[in-house]
């Protein structure tokens, strides 16, 4: 039988169940991946060792969501303590509000070197291997390295996200880096079939390196210096000593309580704290009506408005940054926006809060330990820029800085921009409930505070909460609706003053995964409808 069906076409409706274990669970976006990362809990190791396999897999897998050129955040429950860790870069020492304009630039590039900062992602996985694995880096990256080397069929979603782009690099890269990447990512020219196999030897030897080095290569090796030799080469930004300069940063997680729970996130760079000031707004308001009433709705996305264009305006590297984290967070600063919310649509203008493609994944072993895990390229194949031979995807996350000077956000050398890869982390009275996430760019957030909402305010399970319908506001009044709504929820949130469209597929409405913990130990997992994801357990 031809196995090359069209992946995204489905008949009738398919639903997923809860799954539940105690020894360890994994939940991921793509099956190969979740599969890794148990084997590491099966063959001695933690939910650490295992996030890490499933990270390095999900590199090979999804090569488009994320790569070893990326960065990473992880929110981990170790022992009774939460513990954060940004494995984001700064812009490196060359790249500049001057340099960018010399090279013609008025606003800051999507592809190429002018949107590459120091990638994070490897440093954060020797980091959390160091710190809290049981295995050796190369045992956690042998899995990835396998498969990039003796292939592995590509999953549905993963082959129409990757035909996409191919399709418009054609157009949009400068032909040096359009041929680069076509030679490392496509098979003569074209994205692979679902079910296709698809195989990089380059990427293998790539991941060997880093297992054997504990991923000193990227920043204080042979990788180090194949990195400055072709962004020399190619006109880029990036050198050795920017990589030798850097190291992931533990830091100290941010929280709010919302309705009893304890909402973790990472603090900026990152914009967790759009999810925690919206469910600031949201604790002084009914939301009593359930998910599928118009008016529930409309409050929701109204008090995600007001906290996301706050933190579109003031998240940057905190070191820029004017309101501290707790002016952000303040109730009274909560009950003046929650204030502004009326019965109709709003046009979002920041506040003064001065008082006096993306791949996420969670994993759980049975000793107690969880992670909640995210890592990213930003855009589909992030700046396009390759490093021949070796399958280095470089992201492109100084797209989110700004030029502007006046802006804390403005692209400076040694800065972070403003990111929006954000894992979550839930806890009650102290004790861990779960780690929960939902990927996409700036869904992220609004994935956040709609995935909690569903399990807290209208008591939901967890596959229920990733399986419920979503909303993604776009900016001024306009709201994407998932088809999955019915057409009286848009009718209605239209007479509000919403800017309604209903997209024609679901993968602009992120992918999430959930694990949640009892009080017995026991592990229930639900993982994302929209994409190829799945709960392994044990």
């Amino acid at each position: 039988m031809d196995l090359h069906f069209d992946p995204l076409q489905y008949r009738y409706p398919s639903r997923r169940r809860l799954v539940y274990g105690r020894r360890g669970m994994v939940c991921a976006s793509q099956p190969l991946a979740a599969q890794a990362g148990l084997d590491m809990i099966k063959k001695g190791g933690n939910a650490f060792d295992a996030a890490l396999a499933a990270a390095a897999c999900l590199a090979v897998v999804e090569p488009m969501s994320c790569n070893m050129g990326g960065d990473g955040f992880a929110l981990i429950w170790h022992e009774g303590k939460l513990y954060g860790l940004n494995a984001s870069g700064p812009a490196p020492a060359l790249l500049s509000v001057d340099t960018l304009k010399q090279a013609g630039y008025t606003e800051m590039p999507k592809y190429g070197w002018g949107a590459v900062t120091v990638p994070g992602v490897t440093s954060g996985w020797a980091e959390i291997n160091k710190r809290f694995g049981k295995l050796s880096l190369s045992q956690i990256l042998e899995p990835a390295a396998s498969y990039a080397r003796d292939g592995f069929p590509v999953s549905p979603v993963v082959s129409a996200l990757w035909n996409r782009l191919a399709e418009s690099f054609k157009k949009e890269l400068s032909p040096e880096f359009y041929e680069a990447w076509a030679a490392d990512f496509t098979i003569g020219g074209r994205a692979p079939r679902a079910g296709e196999i698809f195989k990089y030897k380059g990427m293998a030897e790539t991941l060997e390196e880093l297992g054997r080095t504990n991923c000193e290569s990227f920043y204080r090796g042979a990788i180090a210096d194949a990195i400055d030799s072709y962004s020399r080469k190619t006109g880029g930004y990036l050198r050795k000593e920017d990589l030798a300069a850097y190291k992931a940063q533990w830091v100290e997680p941010i929280t709010t309580n919302y309705r009893g729970y304890d909402v973790w996130e990472i603090p900026p760079n990152g914009h967790g704290i759009v999810v925690l000031m919206a469910l600031n707004i949201l604790e002084g308001m009914d939301l009593s009506a359930g998910h599928d009433d118009p008016e529930t709705a409309h409050k929701i996305m109204e008090a995600l408005k007001l906290a996301f264009t706050d933190g579109k305006r003031y998240v940057a590297d905190p070191r820029a940054m004017k309101p501290t984290v707790e002016q952000l967070l303040s109730r009274d600063y909560a009950a003046k926006r929650r204030a502004l919310i009326g019965s109709t649509a709003l046009e979002p203008k920041p506040g003064t809060p001065y008082c006096g493609d993306t791949v996420y994944l969670n994993a759980a072993d049975g000793d107690g330990n969880m992670i909640s895990y995210i890592q990213s390229i930003y855009c589909g194949f992030g700046s396009g820029t390759v490093l021949p031979g070796t399958g280095i995807v470089f992201h492109n996350r100084g797209n989110n800085f700004t030029m502007d000077e006046t802006m804390e956000n403005c692209v400076a050398p040694g800065k972070k921009p403003y990111h929006t890869i954000i894992p979550g982390f839930l806890s009650k009275d102290g004790k861990a409930v779960g780690p929960f996430g939902v990927m996409g760019g700036f869904m992220q957030p609004q994935g956040h505070v709609q995935v909690l909402t569903n399990m807290i305010d209208f008591h939901m399970n967890p596959q229920e909460a990733l399986d419920a319908p979503r909303w993604m506001w776009t900016g001024e009044k306009k709201i994407s609706l998932e088809r999955l709504y019915n057409s009286e929820m848009a009718d209605k949130l239209t007479r509000t003053g919403h800017d309604i469209t209903i997209p024609v597929n679901s993968l602009e409405f992120g992918r999430g995964q959930i694990i949640l913990r009892d009080d017995d130990g026991t592990l229930c997992g639900a993982t994302e409808p929209r994409t190829d994801g799945t709960v392994a357990v044990w």
